[in-house]
């Protein structure tokens, strides 16, 4: 069965396209006018087998607040109709990654109960033409719309370049692993019945 979605949001100051195939082999085409944010969600792809073809416009004239949080939305939004009902999923997640000095280690539970710890102090400033607190704002969209548990902890680090980007490989490896299908199971990994 198919694992794919496609989004389409538009209001007074974003309009997005996204389409996302889970079981992907981490291709992405990615148009976002923040070179910096398109180059971690490529990095979010390639490390998770995601396929992402997501066009992105937004008023960057004011900053890049509402872009970057509505990205967020719609690939929360697109995961959470990709995933469907999430029988025989693994649920759980996790990966630790380094970037020279910096070592982030993310851990996912799909389990329909939105929750982000972010543990990631990076200080204030730019990194390329974007503000390093947006990136708090769309793991917390993306989050809140896909209906996961999302923790974020960095072990050390200097460089807000390595923090973030070991960030999104290692939430990419998280989700592809609890995402991804356990061999001759084929029901819902809750004593519940779903994961909702």
């Amino acid at each position: 069965m198919s694992r794919k979605a496609k989004i389409n949001r538009s209001t007074a100051e974003t309009e997005i396209t996204l389409e996302i195939n889970l079981d992907g082999t981490g291709e992405a085409l990615i148009e976002t006018g923040l070179p910096f944010f398109d180059h971690m969600l490529n990095l979010f792809c390639r490390h998770g087998f995601f396929d992402l073809n997501l066009k992105a416009k937004g008023d960057l004239e004011v900053d890049g607040h509402h872009l970057v949080e509505d990205v967020g939305i719609c690939l929360g939004r697109a995961w959470q109709q990709a995933l469907g009902d999430k029988k025989g999923i693994k649920r759980y997640g996790n990966s630790i990654v380094p970037m020279d000095e910096a070592l982030v280690t993310a851990v996912t539970d799909l389990s329909g109960r939105p929750y982000l710890h972010y543990d990631l102090p990076l200080p204030a400033g730019l990194v390329g033409t974007m503000d390093s607190e947006l990136f708090r704002e769309f793991w917390q969209a993306f989050v809140n719309e896909g209906r996961f548990n999302l923790h974020l902890m960095i072990g050390h680090g200097l460089n807000k370049h390595h923090i973030i980007e070991a960030s999104f490989k290692a939430a990419g490896r998280s989700l592809n692993e609890a995402s991804s299908k356990i061999e001759g199971f084929d029901e819902v990994l809750s004593t519940k019945g779903n994961l909702e």
